[in-house]
């Protein structure tokens, strides 16, 4: 399942303030307060806007910082259940960890090249990873063997994701392409020729009917996933190229990364841009954002000035900058059920650190 599916179709704050957010990143400035527009009633008034959300801000702190990778992270991924953490990066193996107590578990052992991207099925029982040498591997955690070998992409496989139901697993390579795969017989069922430079992002929505992806031509694209069509083209601006890109977990907005240092939230029906959030700093690598709906709703990413970024989903204000890397943060994660962050760091760093806040969920 969708480890952010708590941010679902009940989600109505989301939804009317961002639908009615304009392309001008000045308009949503006046957007928070039309909650509080009929204050003339000041208290009955009070309660509700103060129940639709008090601005609380995140207090994460570092709780564990996880040393073992001798090449750069490229990627981290909590398991559905939360249990663990897997990471990836320029050398050859998977690393599994325990995110609570810090301890590293297991090496997956298989690929002969760098991994770039992981992906955990919905039971946490599989993780497919994404290798330099062309393959895709799907390992069964647990025992630490490969459970499938998935052949068929013709250069690096830089990106992957499971769909909710884990029948099907979608990639993208460095030759343009984006592979969709049946899981259970580990055999391509139709590759999609959707870009021209490097597939750098590939996720499904919440059914799977829908893929969305971005690649270094700068565009990104929504795919129909039985059929294969492209079915809406979204571009960023010419100095704006696209390397991140995910479905919000209530399937209607994308959320996306760009080399100016811009995360862009869209309502990709219209292909209008609702949101942006800036102050991070991104100009040259792949780096991921996300959101994270534990603890209020926030956009979490890395960034090249060392450190972590966490965004107001709503305000665009940036609520927490959490620093403790001394290199580039291109990896970040957030946990299914708990206030935790993981994040993922290069060359002169190598290490991951886990982030917590302490505080209670608050009661949906």
């Amino acid at each position: 399942m969708d480890p952010l599916a708590g941010m679902d179709d009940s989600s109505t704050d989301d939804e009317t303030t961002s639908q009615t957010t304009e392309d001008d990143p000045q308009v949503p400035e006046n957007q928070p307060p039309q909650p509080q527009a009929p204050p003339p009633g000041p208290v009955p008034q009070a309660p509700p806007t103060a129940a639709i959300g008090p601005r609380e801000r995140p207090h994460y702190s570092l709780r564990h910082t996880l040393r073992g990778h001798t090449q750069s992270i490229s990627a981290v991924k909590f398991s559905p259940d939360g249990k663990l953490l897997a990471s990836c990066g320029a050398e050859t193996v998977v690393k599994i960890w325990s995110p609570e107590t810090g301890e590293f578990l297991r090496n997956l052992i298989g690929h002969t090249q760098g991994l770039s991207d992981i992906s955990w099925s919905s039971d946490s029982v599989y993780l497919a990873s994404a290798s330099d040498d062309t393959t895709i591997r799907i390992w069964n955690v647990e025992t630490g063997l490969t459970h499938k070998l998935l052949k068929g992409h013709t250069k690096w496989v830089f990106c992957l994701n499971y769909n909710t139901a884990s029948n099907l697993l979608v990639s993208g390579g460095c030759d343009g392409d984006v592979r969709i795969w049946n899981t259970a017989r580990g055999k391509c069922m139709k590759t999609l020729h959707a870009h021209m430079d490097y597939v750098t992002a590939v996720h499904f929505n919440r059914d799977a009917t829908l893929i969305v992806s971005c690649a270094l031509d700068g565009l990104i694209r929504i795919w129909n996933t039985s059929d294969g069509q492209c079915l809406k083209t979204l571009a960023e601006g010419h100095d704006a190229i696209c390397q991140h890109v995910q479905f919000s977990p209530n399937s209607k907005y994308i959320l996306s990364t760009a080399h100016d240092s811009t995360i862009r939230l869209w309502d990709y029906q219209t292909t209008r841009c609702l949101k942006i959030y800036k102050g991070h700093v991104n100009a040259k690598y792949c780096i991921s954002a996300c959101f994270s709906v534990t603890g209020g709703k926030w956009i979490v990413a890395g960034s090249e000035d060392h450190k972590t970024y966490i965004w107001d989903l709503q305000t665009r204000e940036i609520v927490q900058v959490l620093e403790g890397h001394t290199d580039i943060v291109v990896a970040v994660a957030t946990h299914p059920t708990q206030n935790m962050i993981a994040t993922g760091s290069i060359d002169s760093d190598l290490a991951i650190r886990i982030w917590v806040d302490p505080r209670p969920r608050p009661s949906a």
